[in-house]
């Protein structure tokens, strides 16, 4: 019981990125966000995966090259395009989009590492994909065809697809999964401190960006995370996994209280995306995710 409320609180914090990234990018650059973000979360992470996960720091150093590219894809590629992209379209379609993460991941694993899925895997993926493409087609799948989609929910296509990657090479990964997350983000804050001060990076100016900035640091960079992964002490990842698909229910919860409704399209499409989850999730379970996959970097 206990590891169920972790893991709907770890949902519902990513979920509020969605919702006060969006706020935060109407004056704050994504770099910005990203770079405070990583930087103000660095120490605190560090400090929780010595003392929860007590880890061989030699050791883990050890595997920088991977870190260092996993850090790349994962906090600064996922990160900086997904407050992109919040600058360009909504929460809600946004988190719809990412909902598609895990059938994606299938598919890159099929086609990658050679893994195999069934019939009804397969008809997960399709139908996942169809409600992607109808939400970023409002509706209108002929606007697919003529490229004419919002180019925000294209950089979050994009976003989900570093993901996918990032997931795919962190599978195989043999560090703790709270001291990996640390070492990446501390390595993107360290890597991403040369664009910031090239491109004139600010602190936020006014208390309501103060306050959206503490959000993303507290919440679903530091608070997510550790129930995260407290959670995945007594609970299957696979089963975890699927809590995942809580983010765009609490998404559209959260826009709806503040006063946006939802829209039939976005609804069907989220059906439809959710559904085609949960099809996937029900393939083959010959090799079990990988916890360092389990972490969302929303």
């Amino acid at each position: 019981m206990k590891a169920s409320l972790y893991l709907v609180l770890a949902t519902l914090f990513w979920s509020g990125n969605f919702v006060v990234g969006q706020a935060a990018v109407a004056s704050m650059s994504p770099l910005d966000l990203t770079f405070w973000r990583w930087t103000f979360a660095a120490v605190p992470l560090l400090l929780l995966a010595h003392f929860v996960e007590m880890p061989d720091w030699r050791a883990v150093l050890r595997r920088w090259p991977v870190l260092l590219l996993l850090s790349v894809l994962g906090m600064s590629g996922y990160t900086l395009l997904l407050y992109g992209a919040l600058g360009l379209t909504s929460a809600v379609n946004a988190a719809l989009i990412t909902a598609a993460n895990p059938a994606l991941i299938v598919v890159l694993a099929i086609v990658l590492l050679g893994e195999r899925t069934t019939r009804l895997g397969w008809l997960g993926i399709c139908l996942g994909l169809l409600g992607v493409l109808l939400v970023l087609s409002r509706g209108e799948l002929q606007r697919v065809f003529g490229l004419s989609i919002n180019t925000g929910e294209l950089m979050m296509v994009g976003a989900v697809i570093v993901w996918g990657c990032y997931t795919i090479i962190a599978r195989r990964l043999d560090v703790p999964v709270i001291s990996a997350t640390a070492v990446q983000v501390a390595i993107a804050s360290v890597t991403l401190a040369p664009f910031a001060l090239a491109l004139n990076v600010r602190l936020p100016a006014t208390p309501a960006e103060g306050w959206s900035l503490a959000y993303i640091v507290v919440f679903p960079s530091l608070g997510a995370y550790l129930f995260w992964n407290l959670a995945l002490k007594t609970t299957p990842p696979g089963t975890a996994g699927n809590y995942l698909n809580l983010i765009v229910v609490f998404t559209a919860l959260i826009t709806v209280t503040l006063g946006t409704p939802l829209t039939l399209v976005q609804i069907v499409g989220g059906v439809m995306v959710i559904a085609g989850v949960l099809l996937t999730g029900m393939k083959v379970r010959a090799k079990p995710p990988v916890r360092a996959a389990s972490t969302l970097g929303s």
